[in-house]
């Protein structure tokens, strides 16, 4: 609980859940705590295996904790009894990658039929899916089967119906991972157009970081059953600490020196006169001013871009930078680039052929 008696809409305390196999116990989650805040998009983000989909089916507790708590909005749903579980369900709306829609039945049927398991009337559930349809932008197919869709189509339905009875939370579990990049695009900017539209709090597991990128508040990294890192997603982009979250970010943030520009001059050790390799990342409003122009006319330098990348998290600019930098003045360019609103790491050292015995 918070100050003031509030509850994070959904908090998560010590989960552990052990399986019994062949060869003993496997944990796939291990004291597991999160708190996630009402109204947010919160990503939970690891490698195949890592226990992802674990922690999300233990939310709504279709997998019931071996140990721990689940809180969402202050009750504890791991002490409720399976008839009072049932009904709390209905708050909880549920996306699967694999869209689990019935195939007999058209995309009116399958919007209709979980509120048809809550005894809504014909009225009713024919004025919701036609709201929900709208909504979720596919109108034009309440007569059409799952077969005659398209993959963002069903995944679209998928949504809707998750959506029948006005939840307080969605889960997502792997929803984009079987569609091509443009139709994750679309889908993800549609889940975040509900967030925000319903103030519906998103739970999103993924195994791809540009998936983070696009659409989450905070994001928690899972690995063999452990949070080994969380916060907002800027922060973890920018300063990951945990090896597991820096791999992740590989294939989103391009920021690794190339082989090609590493000669053998190449030094992690200091040198007195050579030239410096600097890494610079900056979000936010710096992202978009003329930092290495602005040094060069202040500061008897040279500068080299070699890596530059710029990309958006969310709506914040985000960008790396590998520059190489020497001059008369190199250490009084780098105080100067370390007072702005950077990350600056000097991750190397080129000797000039002049600096050869130094």
């Amino acid at each position: 609980m918070l100050p003031g008696g509030f509850y994070r809409v959904i908090s998560l305390q010590h989960i552990c859940k052990v399986y019994r196999i062949n060869t003993g116990d496997f944990h796939a989650l291990r004291d597991v705590s999160l708190d996630i805040e009402d109204g947010s998009v919160f990503g939970v983000i690891g490698r195949s295996g890592a226990g992802k989909s674990t922690l999300i089916r233990c939310v709504n507790l279709l997998e019931r904790p071996t140990s721990g708590s689940v809180f969402i909005g202050g009750i504890e749903m791991t002490a409720l009894s399976d008839e009072a579980l049932r009904l709390a369900r209905r708050k909880i709306g549920m996306v699967f990658q694999s869209f689990n829609l019935l195939s007999n039945r058209t995309v009116f049927g399958n919007i209709a039929f979980p509120l048809e398991l809550a005894k809504w009337s014909a009225p009713e559930i024919k004025d919701r899916v036609r709201e929900l349809a709208e909504l979720v932008g596919i109108a034009d197919k309440l007569e059409q089967y799952p077969a005659q869709l398209s993959g963002g189509q069903k995944q679209r339905v998928g949504i809707a119906r998750a959506l029948a009875n006005r939840p307080d939370v969605l889960l997502s579990d792997e929803a984009t991972s079987a569609l091509d990049p443009q139709t994750t695009k679309s889908v993800l900017s549609l889940l975040r157009d509900i967030n925000e539209k319903l103030g519906l709090t998103i739970i999103l597991i993924t195994h791809e970081m540009n998936v983070i990128k696009e659409i989450c508040d905070s994001v928690a990294v899972l690995d063999e059953g452990e949070v080994v890192e969380q916060g907002p997603v800027l922060r973890v982009f920018t300063s990951p600490v945990k090896d597991i979250t820096k791999d992740l970010l590989t294939h989103v943030i391009r920021s690794e020196l190339p082989d090609s520009l590493v000669g053998p001059a190449f030094t992690r050790e200091p040198t007195a006169r050579g030239d410096l390799m600097l890494q610079l990342s900056f979000f936010g409003d710096v992202a978009v001013q003329p930092i290495v122009a602005s040094l060069v006319r202040k500061y008897d330098v040279d500068v080299n871009i070699l890596v530059a990348h710029i990309d958006h998290i969310r709506s914040t600019p985000y960008g790396t930078m590998i520059l190489r930098l020497s001059g008369e003045e190199r250490d009084e360019a780098l105080e100067h680039l370390m007072d702005l609103n950077l990350r600056v790491e000097v991750i190397g050292y080129v000797a000039r052929h002049d600096d050869a015995s130094v």
